[in-house]
């Protein structure tokens, strides 16, 4: 019997951690440093994100129908293995999403041009690799428990990874961008050798217990709590509504509009992907404008710093509930949760410093901490689709990629929004006064303080309004989603039923 040093499980957690150190920096700085640094113009950076909007909708689709369209039209055959070929996207494609990140930080052509491609090869990787990574979850296991175990996982290596942040912020200067520069060669690097090394390593866990599926103890010892390829179908008791699929593209998209609880989650989704990274690209600012006067650059990276890590650890505990009283019902605590801070924090006004210190943080813990726990959502309405349309074998990237088509343009029309929200609440447009002060952080210096508490309050107007229009139409949405409770345990004493699984 093989003794493996690494279990499977920490292995794909890790992967998680290799995403992180590169996106949080993206996140956080690459409309900065197109903005401040490169001086893209207003009109190039619209134009370039309905590019970018285009493509990040329509890529995740398009790779989920690359991968998994062969399971629609065809009934699967037992060497269709859905698991090694995820396995073999990530080693293929990991290292090249870390490539593709170096080339935001060097001028290399014409801002607006680089501006399109970055963006662009940028998330087709990261949409390749998410994507497989995400569906994986819903591949490897079918109950709640071990999902919610591996989340987990994933969560403590974001959390590790979300640490980069903090020495990110303190080395920032748009002035002299050569340590910065040097600080992302090194963390694509890490990311580069993390992604081939980790794959291979599971590729070879997964070749090695399919070797020996005869010895339960043998798999488990691989991938613990898993199923292996998924289904055996020499052995499967299929009844008789699971008939041979013959589906096409508009036959698959027929049953997409009849999945009521897909369609509730994606516009929920869209609403929490567009406040995710609305927190994530103003941050800085509403830290800068809003606190700059009354605490240290040093309180300012740790604030940020923890405000990246603190919901991958707090997710851990979100885990937990979540294995106690559902997925659904811990959802809908946290946006009610959003909704009263939001509204606290609106009535008590932007005087109270340390008050408004806990909102900005908090705020993102509770948005990222939602957003950590949307793939398990994800990985229901999988099993959902697979009993409710009687298939053979469940298409978890497809369902994945779907959702991110009518998700991911919140991605997009968060800098939109934010930057045409903040010119109304505040006078400041970012694309006039950036060529004037080198910043996307308006000076206020110079200002008279009536005019210098009129653009505070705008600010704190634009900080408070997102969250409570974003939790009061979330929560709307979320009470009409079914997949929760009975049904969600008919649903998965179906699937579990029609597969033979190794757990």
């Amino acid at each position: 019997m093989r003794t493996y040093k690494i279990p499977a499980d920490i292995c794909y957690g890790s992967m998680s951690f290799f995403i992180t150190i590169v996106h949080n920096i993206f996140l956080l700085y690459h409309v900065e440093i197109f903005v401040s640094v490169y001086r893209i113009d207003k009109t190039s950076f619209w134009i370039g994100e309905t590019i970018f909007l285009i493509w990040n909708s329509c890529n995740d689709p398009l790779f989920g129908w690359m991968s998994d369209s062969k399971y629609l039209n065809t009934s699967a055959q037992k060497g269709n293995d859905v698991v090694l070929q995820r396995l073999s996207f990530l080693q293929r494609f990991g290292p090249l999403f870390a490539l593709s990140f170096l080339g935001f930080w060097i001028s290399w052509t014409f801002p607006w041009l680089q501006f399109v491609v970055c963006l662009c090869l940028y998330d087709g990787f990261l949409t390749l690799i998410d994507l497989h990574h995400s569906a994986l979850l819903a591949d490897l296991a079918v109950s709640a428990e071990i999902r919610t175990r591996l989340n987990s996982k994933c969560s403590v290596f974001a959390a590790i990874g979300s640490a980069t942040v903090f020495l990110s912020y303190a080395i920032w200067d748009k002035e002299n961008l050569n340590s910065f520069r040097i600080y992302c060669a090194v963390v694509a690097f890490v990311s580069f050798l993390g992604f081939f090394f980790v794959s291979s390593l599971l590729k070879s866990y997964y070749t090695s217990s399919k070797e020996s599926q005869n010895s339960t103890s043998d798999f488990h010892h691989g991938f613990p709590g898993v199923i292996g390829n998924t289904v055996s179908y020499k052995e499967m008791d299929l009844d008789d509504e699971m008939k041979p699929d013959h589906q096409t593209f508009k036959s698959y998209v027929y049953q997409l509009l009849q999945h009521k609880n897909f369609l509730l989650f994606s516009v929920m989704n869209l609403i929490q992907v567009f406040h995710c990274h609305f927190n994530s690209n103003f941050f800085p600012l509403f830290l800068e404008n809003l606190l700059g006067e009354t605490i240290s650059p040093m309180y300012g990276s740790i604030l940020i710093g923890l405000s990246f890590v603190a919901p991958h650890v707090n997710n851990l505990y979100f885990l937990t509930l979540c294995r106690k009283y559902g997925v659904y019902n811990v959802i809908y605590v946290l946006f009610g949760v959003k909704l009263l801070l939001s509204l606290l924090m609106f009535f008590a006004g932007p005087s109270y410093i340390w008050l408004l210190c806990i909102f900005i943080a908090s705020n993102r813990v509770f948005t990222e901490g939602t957003c950590k726990l949307l793939n398990l959502v994800i990985s229901d309405l999988v099993d959902e689709d697979y009993v409710k349309n009687h298939r053979h074998q469940a298409v978890s990237a497809l369902i994945f990629g779907t959702a991110a088509l009518l998700s991911k343009p919140g991605q997009t029309l968060a800098p939109l929004i934010g930057t045409w929200m903040l010119a109304s609440t505040t006078g400041h447009d970012v694309f006039e006064t950036a060529g004037d002060v080198g910043s996307i952080k308006f000076d206020v210096k110079n200002l008279d303080v009536a005019s210098r508490e009129s653009y505070k309050q705008g600010c704190f107007n634009l900080l408070v309004y997102i969250p409570i229009i974003c939790a009061v139409c979330q929560l709307a949405v979320w009470t009409q989603f079914s997949l929760h409770g009975r049904r969600l345990q008919y649903i998965k004493s179906r699937r579990e039923g029609s597969e033979k699984t190794f757990v």
